[in-house]
């Protein structure tokens, strides 16, 4: 179950790594300057499988720690 956890937490790792960046002007947030970072953004191809794939992993990983605390 370990081993599972270790597989699955590296994939998890690689998988966010390679998701877009989506706050690309973050720092007009802390300057107080006006920025569309949380506007509404379709994710198409590519970038809906990836975020498909975080939720995924990020499921399976969170089930895998649940199972682990209560052996």
């Amino acid at each position: 179950m370990q081993a599972l956890l270790l597989i699955v937490s590296i994939l998890l790792i690689v998988i966010v790594l390679l998701q877009s960046g989506k706050a690309e002007s973050a720092s007009q947030i802390i300057s107080g300057g006006n920025s569309d970072l949380f506007s509404k953004r379709k994710e198409r191809g590519s970038e809906l499988a990836i975020s498909r794939i975080t939720m995924c992993l990020g499921l399976v990983f969170f089930v895998i720690c649940l199972v682990m605390s209560f052996m």
